[in-house]
């Protein structure tokens, strides 16, 4: 919950910033999950195409893309391929905005589609990628008091996720340099999950007053050096030359 509301936050704030108040955008979100993104988006009355590769998520998409009022449906499209892949599904320049969150840790070398994910976008157009923050990837093991982890994780950018899965993390100088290169440059960052990564996704959620001042202070420290760059995922935008 805490992610999905941070993002949404730095979505609203850089989509307001870069865009005419009231344009209708042309969205695709690469890797959509279960659709939190894409579905609020389409409420706040943008077109929203959802690519996702696994069929049970895709199910889960559609299962709550049924339960919406009509005009909402109408402006999601919903479709099964996999995000290395968008050239097959669409042509240049037919997004305001891409979405890819959550998803180049599954991607062995993420350069070729980042690549294509950025020819997607129309001319300043705007890119969205949430990545495992590879620089602090010993914060998680080191705070729960696993030392082994802690050491080991300094020298690498793997690591086993919440599904049990092996995956990789990205540097933030690395990423910075590869939008450069698809002539997406690097317009700003956010730390997501800087207080919060260690908590379990089962945990219930606190009262609304004490809900609302752990967002402010992960909202806070995303934004603010030294403590972004701690946080376990960061969220980057970079813009279509």
């Amino acid at each position: 919950m805490v992610r999905q509301e941070l993002v949404a936050r730095h979505l609203d704030e850089q989509i307001a910033g870069r865009f005419p108040v009231g344009q209708r955008l042309r969205v695709l979100d690469v890797g959509m999950g279960q659709g939190t993104q894409a579905l609020r988006l389409a409420r706040a009355g943008h077109s929203v195409t959802g690519l996702e590769s696994d069929v049970q998520m895709l199910k889960v998409a559609r299962e709550a893309l049924a339960t919406e009022p009509e005009g909402i449906r109408e402006r999601v499209r919903l479709i099964e391929g996999d995000g290395r892949e968008t050239g097959v599904h669409f042509l240049p320049g037919s997004f305001d905005v891409v979405l890819c969150h959550g998803v180049l840790m599954y991607v062995e070398e993420p350069d070729a589609m980042l690549a294509g994910l950025a020819r997607m976008l129309a001319p300043g157009g705007l890119l969205s990628l949430l990545v495992r923050n590879a620089d602090a990837l010993a914060v998680r093991p080191g705070l729960a008091g696993d030392w082994a982890g802690a050491l080991a994780a300094f020298d690498s950018d793997s690591y086993t996720n919440r599904l049990g899965l092996p995956v990789r993390a990205d540097r933030l100088a690395a990423l910075t340099r590869t939008l450069d290169g698809i002539a997406a440059p690097l317009h700003t960052w956010y730390g997501v999950r800087v207080f919060t990564d260690n908590v379990s996704n089962d945990a219930d959620l606190p009262a609304a007053d004490e809900l609302a001042r752990l967002l402010a202070a992960e909202d806070r420290a995303g934004r603010t050096d030294p403590y972004r760059h701690t946080a376990a995922l960061l969220h980057l935008f970079g813009v279509r030359g």
